[in-house]
């Protein structure tokens, strides 16, 4: 089973970060069982096809624009990703949503999509998160960590030095 937690977002512009500072927050917590890749994809688009396109199942990352509180965290599935990309806003609505559909084009798409998200407090020039965000770090690292034990690859907690 291959297994790509694809990150994404600007560090720059505060929230809109969120996904890479998961990245990286997973890459120095944990080890990973062979099958799974984590990948900061930045604010990459079109770029990502090939980074999806043979793996069964796809965890995105990112900040999410919804009705919610900052910092409500958003698990969408399958065709619910889509769905719900073409009536909220991503900052990579459109970047998402065009790999999405040529990987469909392709009849590439992952098995299993997932989207964890969380609603931002800020897109202001920062490279630090928001204190909304800062509050529930911790439960999307472990978020992910349960997705990937749900599928039989869990993380394992690094030893500390």
């Amino acid at each position: 089973m291959q297994i790509l937690v694809l990150g994404i977002g600007n560090m720059l512009l505060q929230d809109e970060g969120i996904g890479v500072h998961i990245i990286q927050a997973l890459q120095n917590r944990f080890d990973f069982p062979p099958g799974v890749e984590l990948l900061d994809g930045g604010t990459a688009g079109m770029e990502l096809v090939e980074a999806m396109m043979d793996q069964d199942q796809v965890i995105v990352i990112d900040a999410i624009r919804s009705d919610g509180e900052p910092g409500t965290l958003i698990q969408l599935e399958g065709s619910e990703v889509p769905a719900f990309l073409q009536q909220h806003l991503t900052p990579h609505l459109l970047g998402l949503t065009d790999v999405l559909a040529t990987l469909t084009i392709a009849g590439k798409t992952p098995e299993r999509l997932i989207l964890l998200g969380i609603v931002p407090h800020s897109m202001e020039l920062s490279v630090t998160l928001s204190d909304p965000l800062q509050a529930q770090f911790d439960s999307l690292v472990a978020q992910v960590a349960g997705k990937l034990g749900e599928f039989g690859l869990a993380p394992v907690p690094k030893q500390a030095i």
